[in-house]
């Protein structure tokens, strides 16, 4: 994007997020999911850490979430509080500790401080003399709003501190629902006939606002300390200060741990997801601190958050992204279905670059448009999908899509049939995936592991859309299939990627499936364009070097008549077949260079024709020994053929040759020829 359209993309975020902040933190509602909101934010921040100087006062970066509700008095927190910036992979936690290196020049953290990230809802508790005063919810990080008489039915916050009873310390925490309470409430709430709440996290925020504290204290909220202030007492690192909430009466995450490498926070946060649904309350990823707490004074804060914390989160089920493109796959039976090409998107552990809209309906009743942000939702590991578009987001270069009325692949007129639409030509859909199953057979590519039933398969999620697609696959994209793994996915990508980089120049013009080129033709082809003084090494070689010779040059070649002539130079005009040429190039095929026929061997010059079968060895290890001994092998019987070598049953080739008096061989005398 030019600077321009960041600039316009980040007044759309912020104009978003802060309407969606809230409806969540004020109202307690939320239009998106909060995954949706962590992904719109999470765009927000890198790319104002990509432009800097774009970084406004008013940009949710800069400030803790939401405006106070007014049924409650309003309270100042003496020190701000603070809310953290989010990572969601290996990677952001790397960049993360990279920003901090760079702003602290040579300091350099050893030990980190990882805790579990709670879902529930921040508070902040005074005491004096040891006595718990007062107590307030995080408002707006500046202020907040009075929840005293709420907090003091919270059975885990201490009315009196343990060991310590002169002066004021302040101590921030979090209040959740177990899950065993939040399910014993929902059914509280089916028997009255209400309905049943959403999620533990907006029953703790719904308990702690309610101005009636009898019905807090029958929810049974639980607190969690993290955090605690006092002028007189120094802590040197965020585990003493654990230990300190701990001795004063606090309940602290046992989960807690100190660790020394990223290594080991990466382990921590594996081990913690494993164990995520039997832990007796919610959570959405681990807090990663840095233990020197003096760290953290150096480091200070960027926005709204420490440069010395992060949330490490878990893979989100959802996440937003911009639709960058729609295009049309012809299903087997003629069916056209819309795939949407996505900017690619990390969701749920998954890099998501395009989905299947089904059909025509289905993009009226998202209301989608090309260039729109969108969320996107892998819940339960299934195949991701578009729910849900964000029109607020929109910046006047969106364009309606609609669907075509000429098939892609052969231009047929479509027509509506239900809520599908259909090329009528019955081989169309099927042609262009035989197309697909020549690409990976044998006698082509050679790729194991992709038969017809996973081609398939691709095509109808909208993974593929042509061959060359087939080696931009990630292994991520294809273990969401059913009945594929980790795996099985983790070979065939293997495949694929050694499979780029092992094509001769004859097996690639064959996998092209250019009508009437056959393996043999194929051959002959590659020697001919291999003649020519610059070397071949990718597929826009090939397309350059073809693309130069007319139909009267490729009938000089031996065994190239009128007829494949004209196929080829047809096929390799065709704007479609050129711009998978190039696109197979960009996919990183190279081709290995063709071992050019070796002067003055025994069979220099003369044709062979193979037909019915042999008992001493297969049709392709005949070809292979013809071959390396200077012969050529031909499809068809011509005056020019020198030999027929006639196995067991052999077809009309024996019959035609012994019209034109070519000579024939059979098994005995073409070993006999071979000595």
């Amino acid at each position: 994007m030019t600077k321009e359209q960041v600039k316009d993309r980040l007044e759309h975020l912020k104009g978003a997020i802060n309407r969606y902040r809230y409806e969540y933190h004020v109202l307690d509602k939320l239009n998106i999911s909060e995954a949706a909101l962590d992904s719109l934010k999470k765009e927000l921040f890198d790319l104002e850490q990509e432009f800097p100087d774009l970084v406004t006062s008013d940009s949710p970066t800069q400030r803790v979430a939401g405006k106070p509700l007014d049924e409650f008095k309003k309270v100042k927190h003496e020190t701000r509080m603070l809310s953290l910036n989010d990572a969601f992979s290996e990677q952001d936690m790397r960049d993360w500790l990279t920003r901090l290196a760079n702003y602290l020049d040579s300091v350099e953290a050893t030990e980190f401080y990882c805790d579990l990230k709670m879902d529930g809802l921040a508070v902040e508790l005074v005491y004096e003399n040891g006595v718990f005063i007062s107590g307030s919810t995080r408002g707006d990080g500046e202020v907040g709003e009075d929840i005293t008489q709420n907090l003091k039915t919270i059975e885990a916050i201490p009315l009196s501190l343990s060991s310590f009873s002169k002066g004021r310390i302040i101590v921030r925490g979090e209040c959740f629902l177990t899950k065993k309470e939040f399910a014993r409430i929902n059914r509280g709430q089916e028997k009255t006939g209400e309905k049943p709440f959403a999620n533990p996290r907006n029953v703790a925020a719904g308990s702690l606002r309610q101005l009636d504290p009898t019905i807090t204290a029958a929810r049974k909220l639980d607190f969690y300390g993290y955090f605690i202030q006092n002028s007189e007492i120094e802590y040197k690192t965020v585990a003493e200060r654990y230990r300190a909430l701990h001795e004063f009466g606090f309940k602290v995450n046992p989960e807690g741990a100190v660790v020394h490498s990223l290594e080991e926070i990466f382990k921590f946060h594996q081990q913690i997801l494993k164990k995520r649904d039997k832990l007796a309350f919610e959570i959405d990823g681990i807090v990663v601190s840095i233990n020197d707490l003096a760290i953290h004074e150096a480091a200070g804060v960027i926005g709204k958050a420490p440069r010395a914390m992060i949330a490490y989160k878990f893979a989100a089920a959802e996440g937003t992204t911009i639709v960058e493109n729609i295009i049309v796959q012809v299903g087997r039976t003629g069916a056209l279905t819309p795939v949407a090409v996505l900017k690619p998107v990390h969701v749920a552990g998954v890099t998501i670059k395009h989905t299947t809209l089904h059909n025509a309906d289905e993009i009226d009743r998202l209301g989608l448009k090309i260039g729109d942000t969108v969320i996107v939702s892998r819940a339960g590991d299934v195949i991701p999908k578009i729910i849900k578009v964000l029109p607020e987001l929109r910046t006047g270069h969106e364009k309606a899509f609609a669907m075509p009325s000429r098939c892609p692949y052969d231009d047929s007129v479509v027509i509506r049939d239900g809520v599908a639409y259909r090329c009528p030509n019955p081989q169309c859909g099927a042609r262009h995936r035989e197309q697909l199953y020549h690409f990976v057979s044998r006698g082509a590519f050679n790729i194991e592991g992709m038969g017809s039933k996973i081609i398939d398969r691709f095509l109808d999620e909208g993974l593929i859309d042509d061959a060359a697609d087939m080696f931009t696959l990630e292994v991520n994209e294809i273990e969401v299939l059913e009945r594929f793994g980790k795996k099985s996915a983790e070979n065939l990508v293997t495949e694929l990627a050694a499979r780029k980089s092992e094509i001769t120049l004859p097996k690639f013009i064959y996998s092209l499936g250019i009508m009437h080129v056959g393996e043999e033709t194929a051959i002959v082809l590659a020697r001919e364009i291999s003649n020519f003084k610059f070397q071949i090494s990718k597929p826009n070689d090939v397309l350059s070097t073809v693309k130069k010779l007319s139909i009267g040059d490729l009938q000089k070649i031996p065994d190239i008549g009128p007829k494949v002539s004209k196929s080829i130079c047809s096929w390799f005009q065709e704007k479609r077949n050129i711009a998978l040429v190039e696109k197979l190039d960009s996919a990183g095929i190279r081709i290995q260079p063709l071992k050019l026929e070796i002067k003055n061997l025994k069979f220099t010059g003369q044709s062979f024709v193979l037909t019915g079968t042999l008992s001493s060895m297969s049709r392709d290890q005949a070809k292979e020994k013809i071959r390396s001994l200077g012969g050529d092998i031909s499809e068809s019987v011509s005056k020019k053929t020198s030999y027929v070598i006639a196995g067991a049953e052999p077809g009309s080739k024996k019959d035609k040759a012994e019209k034109l008096g070519v000579t024939i061989l059979d098994e005995q005398a073409f070993l006999k020829l071979l000595q």
